[in-house]
């Protein structure tokens, strides 16, 4: 079995698929009412769509009733193993090259949006500090509430400043810290630490020593603090050709355990938005970085 932090991950249980007769009685002791088994899955709260709706328009995401100590607006974290992060095209910057305020979309394994995350700060911080720029992200559910805040402060990235190198805050809900990715010192590859609240490694992350995406897809391993065998993986996503040399925008996948603590999870978001912006923001005539030593 391989292990996160101080748990141990077990093979996925095979889902019952069968149901009973429906015209057959409940066997004696059983109790129809809800404290039996898992919690009822129901839809998440959207807001209901405006008349003339574009047709084929995707169905909101499905969120399970609110578990015990998860964040308000993380349930539906828990049922899913994959996340899939799309950054938008932004038609000022593709054209004129003027960096404005990154935004994506959060998606789960069937394309169905369950977030929005967007970046939040100021016009000089954007251009002048290009990629290594602090900034605030608000994520938010559906219902527009915001449910994670992400906080970078400004920071080197270089394997030639090894006291001042990157870390990233996270917040579920805003104003309580769920936990920190902090980047590691190493002089040729890039590594993550994936902390708890009190700044406890719980996971290392560890990428290629030249994250650069020619033709295919760019993986950072998730593993155990203490074992090297990988439990997950963020992955940089070939977007095509043309995106990835006339745009900006980069496309993500998150891979964990199914029973990773809700927390971590989101921890893992935040991780992601900051390989995107240390490896694969490109800001004006700047040439994205590629490996620690730029």
């Amino acid at each position: 079995m391989a292990q996160y932090g101080d748990q141990s991950v077990a093979p996925y249980p095979a889902p019952h698929r069968g149901y009973g007769d429906p015209h057959q009685a409940p066997p004696p002791g059983f109790n129809p009412g809800y404290n039996q088994g898992p919690p009822p899955v129901m839809y998440q709260p959207v807001p209901v769509p405006e008349y003339g709706a574009p047709p084929g328009a995707i169905a909101p995401a499905m969120a399970a009733a609110v578990p015990v100590g998860v964040p308000p607006g993380l349930e539906y974290l828990t049922q899913i193993d994959q996340i899939l992060i799309h950054q938008k095209v932004e038609l000022l910057e593709a054209f004129i090259g003027f960096e404005t305020n990154n935004q994506y979309e959060i998606k789960n394994s069937l394309g169905q949006k369950i977030y929005n995350a967007k970046e939040k700060n100021d016009c000089c911080t954007r251009n002048c500090c290009g990629s290594l720029r602090s900034f605030d992200m608000k994520i938010k559910d559906t219902m527009d509430r915001e449910v994670i805040r992400i906080i970078r402060p400004f920071r080197c990235v270089s394997c030639w400043f090894p006291c001042c190198l990157q870390e990233m805050e996270i917040q579920a809900p805003p104003g309580t810290t769920i936990g920190y990715v902090k980047q590691d010192w190493h002089p040729c590859l890039p590594k993550f630490s994936i902390q708890g609240p009190n700044k406890e490694t719980l996971l290392k992350l560890d990428g290629p020593c030249f994250a650069c995406n020619c033709c295919g897809d760019v993986n950072f391993e998730l593993k155990g603090k203490d074992s090297d065998q990988p439990v997950g993986r963020i992955s940089k996503q070939w977007s095509g050709l043309l995106k990835e040399v006339f745009t900006d925008t980069d496309n993500f996948g998150i891979q964990f355990p199914l029973d990773m603590d809700v927390k971590l999870k989101a921890v893992l978001m935040g991780a992601c938005f900051l390989i995107d912006f240390m490896f694969f923001e490109k800001v004006g005539e700047a040439n994205q970085r590629s490996s620690v030593f730029s």
